[in-house]
């Protein structure tokens, strides 16, 4: 049904307003993090700062140990969301395509996975990692981050592979294409909206874990950038400047990945509507 005019305007104007309480925190944390401390503290509401310094950019990138940090973060998440993604197809093409005993009761036990919270893991997770020798490295992180982004991939990826019609399959196989040659040339390049967007929640999900990174590792050298923004509070005192610029250079990476894979999400989605 057509919406008058006054119907969109109104729709328009709620949206904006709903833009703009989520992107306020964000701008909050940018302006902050270009206030000097006396600033930062001051009972005066300044939304747009008189003054600005990158002092706290400063002092956050010449921390020592960001780069150490950082390095370790990008090594988990992107192995993280890598073996997710690998593992997350070869378990939803068979279980969209086959037909087995025992299918829906793996289906529901990875529903089942998905919905733990992740915090009641802790302590077995943390006595299976001490019993295998695996405390304080990072294989052990990212397989726990791997874990942690295999039910929910699994899950999507499921999903997608189901809209894509089986029909598209056999008809390759029928002019010559072997079944792996039919997923790899018919089904993969349909999914690839699929994996992308998996991936931007898995990347999330492992870029912002704090608790097991903090628990887990707990030598510095091996810790990840979450942990590393705790640093900037002390028992005295907390460098409230230092770590809003913090969370902005936190934000980069994460905000870098979105955009790259929301581009090849966007060409891929108007690429399949205009195919037919």
């Amino acid at each position: 049904m057509r919406k008058s005019l006054t119907q969109r305007i109104g729709l328009g104007t709620l949206g904006v307003v709903v833009a703009l309480l989520f992107v306020f925190p964000t701008y909050w944390m940018f302006t902050s993090s270009l206030k000097t401390p006396g600033q930062v503290l001051s009972p005066d509401y300044d939304l747009v700062p008189l003054s600005v310094t990158f002092d706290n950019f400063v002092s956050a990138l010449t921390k020592p140990g960001f780069t150490t940090y950082l390095a370790n973060s990008l090594i988990v998440t992107l192995g993280a969301v890598l073996c997710s993604l690998v593992a997350g197809v070869l378990a939803a093409v068979p279980l969209s395509r086959m037909r087995f005993r025992g299918r829906k009761g793996f289906l529901l036990l990875v529903l089942v996975a998905q919905l733990a919270p992740f915090e009641a893991l802790l302590i077995p997770m943390y006595l299976l990692m001490r019993d295998a020798g695996l405390l304080n490295q990072l294989p052990s992180l990212l397989l726990v981050y791997f874990a942690a982004t295999l039910p929910f991939t699994c899950w999507m990826l499921y999903g997608f592979v189901n809209g894509i019609p089986y029909d598209l399959e056999e008809a390759a196989m029928i002019d010559g294409c072997s079944r792996a040659g039919a997923f790899r040339r018919v089904t993969l390049p349909l999914l690839a909206p699929g994996l992308v967007t998996t991936s931007v929640f898995s990347f999330i999900t492992a870029w912002n874990e704090f608790l097991f990174a903090f628990v887990f590792m707990r030598d510095q050298n091996k810790q990840t950038l979450p942990v590393w923004l705790s640093s900037f509070r002390t028992a005295f005192s907390v460098d409230w400047g230092g770590i809003m610029a913090a969370s902005v250079i936190y934000a980069v990476p994460a905000l870098v990945f979105f955009i790259i894979v929301q581009r090849k999400l966007v060409s891929n989605l108007t690429a399949g509507a205009v195919k037919g």
